[in-house]
């Protein structure tokens, strides 16, 4: 069985600035959530954790794909803005040195990908 090649490259090299947003953001969620739970009170900070968790894993997965040169990324990063942009959101509703720094980078995460997925729309 003969196999078609279709012009991907699999390598990812495209979109490497971007890739390292998105390591960038998963690595600052990371770092934000594993910080709240140090915090003196972590019932107020709970919901912070969570949407970070989801925010990096999504930023991680969409980094994979992009490297992967994937037909779902473009796809995943609509998504990935829509995670970036709600965990920038929570963070700025705490004065955290470590929400801070988070807060910004999902925003520039969030941007970059809007720049980059075109106008799919999410509901």
């Amino acid at each position: 069985m003969e196999h078609e090649h279709t012009g991907h490259h699999h390598s990812g090299h495209k979109h490497a600035a971007l890739i390292q947003q998105l390591l960038d953001c998963a690595t600052a969620c990371e770092v934000c959530a594993a910080s709240c739970l140090d915090e003196q009170d972590v019932t107020v900070m709970a919901h912070c954790i969570e949407i970070d968790r989801d925010c990096a894993d999504l930023c991680y997965l969409a980094a994979k794909l992009l490297t992967r040169d994937s037909e779902y990324a473009h796809e995943l990063l609509a998504i990935c803005e829509k995670a970036c942009r709600h965990s920038a959101e929570e963070c700025s509703k705490h004065e955290h040195e470590h929400c801070k720094i988070c807060g910004e980078k999902c925003t520039q995460c969030a941007d970059a990908c809007h720049d980059q997925h075109g106008q799919i729309q999410l509901k």
